[in-house]
C-alpha cells in the first residue's frame, strides 16, 4: 500500500468521524459515507487481506513492513475516528433528533438522495440483470423499514450476534446498523452501553467503565467475526460483479428512503436509554398531514444541504484523484 501523509491520515479519521455519526442513526449508514468519500473498496479489500500473515510477515520482515503491507495504518486513522465520532457525537445527535427531527432527516434524506445518484452513476453498463438487482434490492430494503423491532436484549449471546449483523449492515451503503439493532432489539442496550463507557471514563468510576466494556467487548467481537466473514463476499462482489453489485446498494439506499422522511405519523412509542418515550413505529405520511408544523421551507433548505455536501465531497474527492 502507498504511504501517506499526516494530512492524509487526518482526512481519513475525519471521514470516520462522519462514518460513526452516520452509524448512530437508526437509518443512516456508515457504508454510505465510505462511499460517497471514496474509501469503500479500499475498506472492504483491507478488511478481506486481513490474516494471521500478518505476523509471519512481521517476524520476517519487521514489523513496519507488516504494518504497511496490511494497511492497518488506514484502519486505525479510520476506525479510530469512528469510534470517537461515536462515543462523542451519540448523544448529540440524539438530542439534535429529539428537538429537531424533521430538519435532521431532511438533511439526511437530501444526503442520501445525492448517494443514490453517486452510487448509480458507477454503473457503466445497464441490463436486465442490474435493473432486477436494483429492484430487489430497493424492495428487500423497503421491507426492512416497515418491520417492526422487538423489545430490548441485553443477553451476551445476543449482543454478540447483534454485532455480527449490525456491523455487515454498517459497512453496506443503503441498509443502518444501528436500525438492524433496533430490529433485533439490542440498540437501547448498545447505545446505554456506550453512554455507560463515557460516564465510566468521565467519573474514573472503575465498575461502571469495565462493566460497559465487556458487553462491548463481545458486541465488538461479534463485528470482528462479522466484518471478516462479509468481506470476502463483498470484496468477491466487486471484482467479478461489480455493475450488480453497485446497483444492490443503489437499492439498498432507494429502499432506505421510506425511513428517513422527515414528516412520520407515531403509531407506537418506547422508552430510551436515558427514560424519554420516543417513537419505535412509524409511518410515512405528507407534510400537509403532519399534526405540527412541518417547517416545509426549512426542510427544503437542509436537503440540499444535504444534497450539496455530498456533491461538494464528490468534487472534491475527483479533483484530488486528477491531481
Amino acid at each position: 500500500m502507498p504511504s501517506r501523509s499526516f494530512f492524509q491520515y487526518l482526512t481519513i479519521t475525519l471521514k470516520g468521524l462522519a462514518m460513526g455519526a452516520a452509524d448512530v442513526v437508526p437509518g443512516v449508514s456508515g457504508g454510505t459515507i465510505a462511499f460517497i468519500a471514496g474509501i469503500y473498496e479500499e475498506l472492504i479489500e483491507t478488511i478481506h487481506n486481513l490474516n494471521l500473515g500478518f505476523f509471519k510477515l512481521w517476524k520476517k520482515s519487521g514489523f513496519k513492513t507488516a504494518w504497511n503491507t496490511y494497511n492497518l495504518g488506514f484502519l486505525l486513522a479510520l476506525f479510530g475516528g469512528v469510534f470517537i465520532s461515536i462515543l462523542s457525537l451519540a448523544k448529540l445527535i440524539t438530542y439534535l433528533l429529539e428537538n429537531h427531527p424533521i430538519l435532521v432527516w431532511s438533511f439526511f434524506f437530501g444526503l442520501v438522495i445525492a448517494s443514490i445518484l453517486y452510487v448509480g452513476n458507477q454503473i457503466v453498463s445497464w441490463n436486465v440483470k442490474v435493473i432486477i438487482a436494483l429492484v430487489i434490492a430497493a424492495g428487500f430494503a423497503y421491507a426492512i423499514t416497515l418491520a417492526k423491532p422487538v423489545g430490548t436484549i441485553d443477553s451476551t449471546w445476543i449482543l454478540f450476534f447483534a454485532g455480527f449483523i449490525a456491523i455487515i449492515a454498517m459497512i453496506l451503503p443503503g441498509i443502518s446498523g444501528a436500525f438492524i439493532l433496533l430490529l433485533l432489539g439490542a440498540y437501547t442496550s448498545v447505545i446505554g452501553t456506550l453512554s455507560q463507557l463515557g460516564d465510566g471514563i468521565t467519573k474514573l468510576d472503575a465498575n461502571l467503565f469495565f462493566g460497559a466494556f465487556t458487553k462491548l467487548f463481545v458486541f465488538g467481537l461479534g463485528a470482528i467475526v462479522g466484518l471478516k466473514v462479509f468481506s470476502r463476499a463483498l470484496n468477491y462482489m466487486f471484482k467479478n460483479f461489480k455493475n450488480i453489485t453497485l446497483a444492490v446498494l443503489t437499492g439498498f439506499m432507494i429502499g432506505a428512503l421510506n425511513k428517513i422522511w422527515p414528516w412520520k405519523k407515531v403509531l407506537e412509542t418506547r422508552i430510551n436509554h436515558s427514560g424519554n418515550e420516543v417513537p419505535f413505529l412509524e409511518k410515512s405520511i405528507l407534510p400537509g398531514s403532519y399534526p405540527e408544523d412541518p417547517q416545509l421551507m426549512y426542510a427544503v433548505i437542509f436537503m440540499v444541504i444535504g444534497f450539496l455536501t455530498i456533491f461538494i465531497m464528490e468534487r472534491f474527492a475527483a479533483t484530488k484523484k486528477e491531481r
